[in-house]
């Protein structure tokens, strides 16, 4: 089974709701939620999420839907190593190179995020939610998409 680690935005599209991004993002959640695919990210994605979701709607709102998401998304670790890799990489946006790095370290082959443009010369795939359903849904012609 296919390991995705998935990045902060696009969490934050589901939980939040965000237009036009929601959709795609749902989507994703759905092959996770159905055991066809194994989801992944960073702590400080949960930080992140947490500090947002209780800014723009509420702190027991961020609570409840990111114990939600603990039940769908496995936590890889962020250590000394990783913190290093982000600080010497090309990177410009300094969080975006610690997910990227710790997707790396937990031998993850995909990241989804919308900030493709972020990760200059790639050794793992990078890619929006879009993107990866349509490689996902061409290598699964079978399966039907119902929610």
């Amino acid at each position: 089974m296919q390991k995705i680690f998935i990045d902060t935005d696009i969490i934050l599209d589901l939980l939040a709701e965000r237009q036009p991004f929601y959709e795609n993002a749902a989507a994703l959640f759905t092959l996770i939620d159905r055991g066809k695919i194994l989801a992944y990210t960073s702590p400080v994605v949960f930080a992140n999420l947490h500090y947002i979701l209780s800014k723009q709607l509420s702190k027991k709102y961020a609570i409840v839907n990111l114990k939600k998401l603990r039940t769908l998304i496995k936590i890889v670790p962020v250590d000394d190593k990783i913190i290093d890799l982000a600080l010497e990489s090309d990177f410009t946006d300094y969080e975006d190179a610690i997910q990227y790095n710790a997707a790396i370290s937990a031998e993850i082959s995909t990241l989804i995020t919308r900030n493709i443009k972020d990760c200059k010369n790639p050794v793992i795939t990078v890619c929006s939610p879009e993107e990866y359903l349509r490689m996902w849904s061409s290598q699964n012609k079978n399966w039907v998409h119902q929610r």
